[in-house]
């Protein structure tokens, strides 16, 4: 039985012969995403802009829909509902309101009024603007240990060359998606940042698994030019790489689609990040080994390297 293949196992695609646009264009897109960030900002959301927290548990499981829909209503600008620990239990997230506290009260007042008195109001909590922006520093401290954590790993797999890549690649598809955000207006909250984090560990990732058949190429084809070998990288993991994109997209896009208002902005950051984190792996973590002076001699020989040499020998 043959099996259908997304991509045909031996391509020859110059991938390197695109470097160099493909280079100006990350470098285009990631400055006008900086600028963006600066003149227009992040729809930052209830979690650093501060708001009212109201913990509530039904009779039965919860409505979201309905409780939705009764609070929409109210004026109150943005409104959250998210179900946590049992189907009866809701947190309602109200932006802050305008002006002091008589203000927050008066919010309260009236979403209690349209919930009725068949809920339990379990809590009620204020969250001013001072810790929305912790969140926001504890949300950038994450995002740079995160950078710099896998600059170290990638460093002490490979060489320092591969450290430096990896980490222009993930640089490059945080920045866009930072960037896409400020563009659509899109609300910029703390499952975001998780999104990030996690755009973060797939590129990784997907830039790992070809670097390591770069480090064998170079330990098993010595002669070979930086150039082609580098193409020969990405061309034999190129069907591995679309696949895991591909089958990643349909479970986000199924999550996007059908997962409800709370996972859409976690859904498209994770959408958009897959995709440019694919495209990242392809030209920008790997040519830009070309221009750091990779030496072969640099790498760690293994038990085998030897026997690959040999081999390599043999079929030239």
């Amino acid at each position: 039985m043959r099996l259908i293949s997304l991509v045909p196992v031996n391509t020859k695609i110059d991938f390197m012969r695109f470097r160099k646009v493909a280079a100006i264009l990350s470098l285009v897109l990631c400055v006008a995403s900086a600028g963006l960030f600066g003149v227009k900002g992040l729809n930052f959301g209830i979690d650093f802009r501060g708001g009212i927290l109201i913990e509530i548990r039904t009779e039965g499981p919860a409505n979201m829909s309905q409780l939705r829909s009764n609070l929409s209503g109210l004026g109150l600008g943005e409104v959250q509902l998210q179900e946590f620990g049992q189907p009866t239990d809701v947190l309602i997230r109200i932006e802050r309101q305008p002006g002091g506290e008589k203000a927050q009260l008066e919010a309260v007042e009236k979403a209690k009024n349209a919930l009725g008195d068949k809920v339990d109001y379990r809590r009620t909590e204020f969250v001013g603007p001072k810790v929305g922006g912790e969140l926001i520093e504890a949300g950038i401290t994450a995002v740079l240990l995160a950078l710099g954590a896998m600059l170290v790993y990638i460093w002490f797999r490979f060489e320092w060359q591969f450290g430096v890549g990896a980490v222009i690649a993930l640089l490059h598809d945080v920045i866009l998606t930072i960037g896409v955000f400020a563009l659509l207006g899109l609300e910029f909250n703390l499952s975001t940042v998780a999104a990030i984090l996690t755009i973060a560990g797939y590129s990784i990732n997907d830039t790992v698994v070809v670097y390591d058949r770069v480090r064998e190429n170079l330990r098993k084809f010595k002669q070979m030019p930086l150039y082609e070998l580098l193409n020969l990288s990405i061309n034999s993991t190129l069907s591995r790489t679309l696949l895991t994109s591909v089958t990643t997209l349909l479970a986000l896009l199924a999550l996007y689609l059908f997962g409800g208002e709370v996972l859409r902005g976690f859904s498209f950051a994770m959408i958009w990040g897959v995709i440019v984190g694919t495209y990242s792996s392809i030209f920008i973590a790997v040519p830009s080994l070309v221009y750091m002076n990779l030496r072969r001699s640099g790498l760690i020989v293994g038990e085998n390297d030897g026997d690959d040499a040999a081999e390599a020998g043999k079929s030239a």
